[in-house]
């Protein structure tokens, strides 16, 4: 089965995006799709979550680009293997914000912070069904 290209793409920037790809690709499991360099810099970063979607990112630049400071982005990702991403952080000794436990409205779930401080939820939770 061929996963649906995403259509919500959440988008941020980073203070050393090489850095932060590499955290995200080898603690979180995202795969690398696209990177643009430039230099030291990242252009342009197009990351997917295996189970779908992805998320954009880019280094700060004073290029009068999109203003968004590093730090300041929060996603839920929703993965089948909560505890094969749970072992990958821990392994990682990634920054637990919130540890792995079930919430009330079922499954289970995590919140860790990249080095960039950005907050990423983990969970098996699918959100409620559409009408």
């Amino acid at each position: 089965m061929t996963t649906p290209a995403p259509t919500v793409w959440p988008a941020f920037r980073a203070a050393d995006a090489p850095a932060l790809i590499r955290w995200l690709v080898d603690v979180l499991g995202f795969e690398e799709t696209l990177v643009v360099p430039d230099g030291d810099l990242v252009v342009h970063a197009e990351l997917a979550w295996p189970p779908g979607g992805g998320v954009m990112l880019g280094s700060v630049r004073d290029d009068g680009g999109w203003p968004v400071r590093p730090g300041a982005m929060g996603a839920y990702l929703v993965t089948d293997d909560v505890d094969t991403v749970w072992k990958r952080v821990q392994a990682a000794g990634a920054d637990v914000a919130r540890p792995l436990a079930e919430p009330g409205h079922g499954g289970q779930e995590f919140t860790v912070r990249d080095p960039e401080g950005n907050s990423w939820s983990v969970g098996d939770y699918r959100g409620a069904p559409r009408p």
